[in-house]
């Protein structure tokens, strides 16, 4: 799914292979961008995902909201890749040592 032409500094792109999808996603995730992240992160039939965060450049508390509920809906099966600044907030918000954070 990609968002980019209703959010301009927001992208989230889900590529399937098998049961797994990979979701790359760009810009800015905040309340307004993170339930279209959600969306793109669990198509049906899917049993794990990985997150690809390395472009992000803004993460709030409504987009760790959306990582934990990922990381609920597969549980043992999420890869989360972040940049730094997403790193930097997972770590403020003591989720920096999450088994799913790569």
């Amino acid at each position: 799914m990609d968002q980019e032409g209703q959010y301009p500094t927001f992208s989230a792109t889900g590529a399937v292979s098998g049961d797994r999808i990979t979701v790359t996603v760009t810009g800015e995730v905040d309340m307004s961008t993170a339930p279209a992240l959600f969306q793109a992160a669990t198509p049906e039939r899917i049993t794990g995902a990985t997150i690809d965060l390395r472009a992000v450049t803004f993460f709030d508390s409504a987009a760790i909201h959306t990582l934990i509920r990922l990381a609920e809906r597969y549980p043992g099966t999420l890869e989360v890749f972040p940049s730094d600044r997403v790193r930097r907030v997972l770590d403020i918000s003591g989720l920096g040592g999450q088994p799913w954070l790569r």
